[in-house]
């Protein structure tokens, strides 16, 4: 079927995938540098937690207007803006040379780095009917583990090799290689020439989507009236209650590994692409199940609301993570990875949910709320983890900090699940 309709969408889906690659490999960079950081600039557990957050705060704060101007903007020129900032900021980094300078550049990379997923979701609305969006969106957010992997395996080889600067100076410069191939391949299906006619009818086939491409002549709708649904407020609280849980792994689990089973900063390379790999399983498999359901002939919202309760459910085992480790690190090792595939697999679908329930002409603004709304709780997860592990730390048990944090880990998404439910039992599309 593909051969006779035509394929040009899935390369717009593979330049969305390198650019959310290229952005989780750009924030990656300082947990990998953490404790050469910490030695050189005698940081304590609560300095790099509010490092941490000082990104979190301005990436709350960046969402804010990412996805209005993303939607104004549109996506070519968004996404372009977006990954020439961020690319700048995290380039910054190699020129700081004390802890204010990292908030600074924390902060700077922040702000310009909530542009990717705007940019991405109304990217993938646009060049994808809504029975191939989560398929696409899972493809395209296992970017964010294949960023992780390539960071252990390229980043401590770097900074030994050249020094921690290089290490964020060679990773930023990869940004400026993706803008050349999306000038030359991105455009809206509407404009693409390199696109065929039963491609676009393809796209452009569900029967609730009347109009082809958003009608720049109309009026948008304001962030004011998509907060007064309930749609928006369900996606938004889903982000809140699961984004967390991702931020907690991405900069926390290296540090896991390094004081759990005393790996060196080069012996955690392996478990951690191990992890993200698992990762990218995981991602692809959640946007293919709600696919396979919707073949087999269940509504949209019932294949993609079943999907993600099974993904909340496996993600509770979570919390036997650390128990297992004491038999053997791998166990550990492996059931994180497991809980981190199905978080992405809920990602791929939380994020198929906003083109699901708003038009295209929205969905870059309401991703960029839910953003916003997954930001502040990442900033709340990393100041408790930091208090929390500074506090175990001073009585000698960094066990238990960890084993708290796990438990938090495993319930998230089950409440934000039923959350969910109860605000839009079946995704209905708003009528503003």
């Amino acid at each position: 079927m593909n051969n006779k309709i035509g394929n040009y969408r899935w390369t717009i889906c593979a330049l969305v995938f390198f650019a959310t690659t290229i952005n989780y490999l750009d924030r990656a960079v300082i947990s990998l540098l953490k404790s050469t950081l910490t030695d050189e600039f005698k940081w304590t557990e609560s300095d790099y937690a509010n490092i941490v957050v000082a990104f979190q705060v301005c990436y709350a704060i960046g969402f804010l207007g990412a996805g209005r101007l993303i939607d104004t903007l549109g996506t070519k020129i968004g996404y372009a803006v977006a990954t020439t900032m961020w690319s700048i900021a995290a380039i910054g980094h190699g020129l700081v040379t004390n802890t204010f300078g990292f908030f600074v550049a924390r902060g700077a990379l922040g702000v310009t780095e909530s542009g990717n997923f705007p940019a991405a979701v109304k990217a993938i609305a646009e060049w994808f009917p809504k029975k191939e969006r989560a398929f696409a969106t899972g493809i395209f957010n296992s970017g964010a583990n294949i960023g992780a992997i390539i960071a252990p395996l390229t980043v401590p080889f770097i900074a030994n090799k050249y020094g921690w600067k290089w290490a964020f100076i060679l990773t930023g410069l990869v940004g400026f290689i993706w803008l050349i191939f999306w000038f030359i391949l991105y455009e809206v299906p509407k404009k693409q020439k390199r696109l065929s006619q039963a491609e676009f009818d393809f796209i452009h086939s569900d029967v609730d989507e009347k109009q082809p491409e958003p009608n720049v002549d109309e009026p948008k709708i304001s962030a004011m009236q998509l907060l007064k649904t309930r749609q928006t407020w369900a996606f938004a609280i889903g982000k809140f209650f699961t984004d967390p849980v991702w931020w907690f792994y991405l900069f926390w689990l290296p540090d896991f590994l390094q004081k759990q089973y005393g790996l060196s900063k080069t012996d955690i390379a392996f478990p951690l692409a191990i992890a993200y790999t698992l990762s990218t399983v995981g991602s692809v498999f959640g946007g293919w199940l709600p696919m396979w359901f919707i073949k087999k002939g269940w509504p949209v919202y019932k294949s993609r609301k079943t999907s993600m309760l099974i993904f909340a459910s496996v993600i509770v085992t979570v919390i036997a993570a650390q128990y297992l480790g004491r038999i053997n690190m791998w166990y550990a090792v492996l059931i994180i990875g497991l809980a981190m595939g199905m978080h992405q697999a809920w990602s791929s679908n939380i994020f198929t949910t906003v083109s699901d329930m708003f038009p295209k002409s929205a969905t870059a603004t309401v991703t960029g709320i839910g953003g916003m709304f997954g930001a502040v709780g990442g900033i709340l997860i990393a100041k408790s983890a930091g208090k929390l592990f500074d506090y175990y730390k001073s009585i000698g048990d960094d066990q238990t900090g960890y084993l708290i944090m796990f438990i938090i880990c495993g319930l998230a998404y089950i409440i934000a699940w039923v959350i969910m439910h109860l605000l839009t039992p079946t995704l209905k599309k708003i009528n503003i």
